[in-house]
């Protein structure tokens, strides 16, 4: 399964218990990254404060793993008020939402992840509680139908996806704050991994050693804080607590996680092209079904990392290595991508 791997961006039950405890930033001073838009929360919270409202409604997108749920912890942190979680596959019913909604507090933070899940049904009630801060109820049907308006209390609604373009353009117009958050770069990841550290009582581990991490995390804090402890556990058991550069690498090397941070997944990706196909171009379907891997795995949770890192190119004839990816796996180049093989 794809939530098994170390450098999967998705959640892991490991990853709750220590975001939530131990790790998670609470206040925005305290996050790391995404400097634009912690600007724009900070403005938004502060004009909230001010006027004695709930801060507009905001929608994060953007892959898994780069802090979308800590935010929504943060903002609801610096408003002084409770945050609610769900999901949008946990909202099946428009009365599931109705009873969401009537237990929060003014002021208070809903957060509904992976919203482009929501139902159509449910989209429905939403729509006014954003706006109008009411829940209008339909009772009955046919020539009797009736609708009840509910009021609920001064909310805001956080949403987060990994598939923004699934979202209804009704939904999207409704939040005031839309931002998409990019991959971290290794010196903030290095500033987390710092951090980190602090917080598990590390034996104060060398900068340097601490760098290689943040180069091998893919760009996503989790996968950092997620490789930290995976060190962490071998220097205890392995060299009485000290992490050095040397520790580092035998225990990332162990984790088959290469100086890239690629793992075995992807090299075996990457391999069936260049090795079974040429280098492509190739369906996705073929790779799937010689690695004998669910297409969709594949496509959600192991090329974005290599789109990322330009090793993977998608075509309108399928997937082709790129020269620098031939040049990692010591393999012959492919044919040389040109315009005529991308889609108009």
């Amino acid at each position: 399964m794809a939530t098994e791997r170390l450098t999967s961006p998705e959640t892991q039950p490991a990853d709750a218990e220590y975001a939530g405890n131990v790790l998670r930033p609470t206040r925005l001073e305290e996050y790391v990254g995404q400097r634009e838009l912690i600007e724009r929360l900070s403005i938004a919270i502060e004009a909230g404060r001010r006027r004695g409202e709930p801060m507009e409604h905001v929608l994060l997108h953007g892959p898994p793993g780069l802090g979308k749920t800590t935010l929504a912890h943060v903002i609801s942190n610096e408003m002084g008020s409770k945050v609610h979680t769900t999901s949008g596959p946990a909202l099946a019913r428009g009365t599931d939402l109705v009873a969401t909604l009537t237990r929060l507090e003014t002021n208070d933070v809903l957060f509904i992840d992976e919203i482009h899940r929501l139902p159509i049904a449910v989209e429905e009630f939403v729509y006014p509680a954003m706006e109008d801060f009411r829940i209008d109820v339909t009772i009955d049907s046919g020539l009797h139908a009736q609708t009840v308006q509910i009021r609920c209390k001064p909310f805001t609604l956080i949403g987060a996806t990994t598939r923004a373009g699934l979202l209804s353009s009704p939904l999207r117009s409704r939040f005031g704050l839309v931002h998409h958050l990019q991959y971290y770069d290794s010196s903030d990841l290095l500033t987390i991994l710092i951090r980190s550290g602090e917080l598990l009582e590390m034996a104060d581990p060398p900068t340097d050693a601490l760098g290689l991490i943040a180069e091998r995390s893919r760009g996503t804090p989790r996968i950092a804080n997620r490789l930290l402890r995976r060190v962490r556990d071998y220097a205890d058991v392995k060299a009485d607590g000290r992490v050095t550069k040397d520790v580092v690498e035998l225990a990332l090397s162990l984790e088959g996680i290469d100086e890239l941070g690629m793992d075995e997944l992807d090299r075996a990706y990457l391999g069936t092209i260049a090795k079974v196909y040429g280098g492509g171009p190739v369906g996705l379907e073929a790779v799937a079904a010689t690695m004998n891997q669910d297409p969709g795995t594949l496509e959600d949770v192991v090329e974005p990392f290599l789109l990322q890192t330009g090793f993977l190119a998608r075509t309108r004839r399928g997937r082709m290595l790129t020269q620098a990816a031939a040049d990692h796996l010591g393999v012959r180049a492919p044919q040389p991508i040109t315009d005529e093989l991308f889609e108009r």
